[in-house]
């Protein structure tokens, strides 16, 4: 059975910092992507970075470009998202997810399956 835990969510003061851990397991990891959503009320839940089965090639949406570090230890099983400056507009719950690809990733790519969320609150 597929399992992934998103985990490191907080309160935090606008310019601050904070690290997501998402531990999966279950699935094959030469064969999927890992996905970072986000979703903030009133919006929908959008694709903020995703990292490759390998590790080797990353993407960022432009809002967190610069901010967000992901990174990815699969003898771990383990997907990180460093934050970095992070600013009110950042709030909401992020989700981690299986994306079905095995070179490559994207925000908008096959999602197998979703982890529970961890709520990120950015104060001014």
């Amino acid at each position: 059975e597929v399992q992934l835990q998103a985990s490191g969510g907080g309160l935090v003061q606008s310019g601050g910092s904070l690290r997501l851990s998402c531990v999966a397991s279950g699935f094959q990891d030469n064969d999927y992507a890992i996905v970072w959503f986000r979703q903030a009320p009133g919006r929908y839940r959008e694709g903020v970075s995703c990292i490759s089965s390998s590790g080797g090639s990353t993407y960022y949406i432009d809002d967190v470009k610069g901010r967000f570090t992901i990174s990815r230890d699969n003898a771990k099983n383990t997907v990180h998202l460093q934050m970095e400056s992070l600013k009110p507009e950042d709030t909401g719950v992020y989700f981690c997810a299986l994306e079905n690809m095995v070179a490559g990733c994207s925000i908008n790519g096959r999602i197998d399956s979703w982890g529970q969320g961890t709520q990120v609150t950015v104060s001014s």
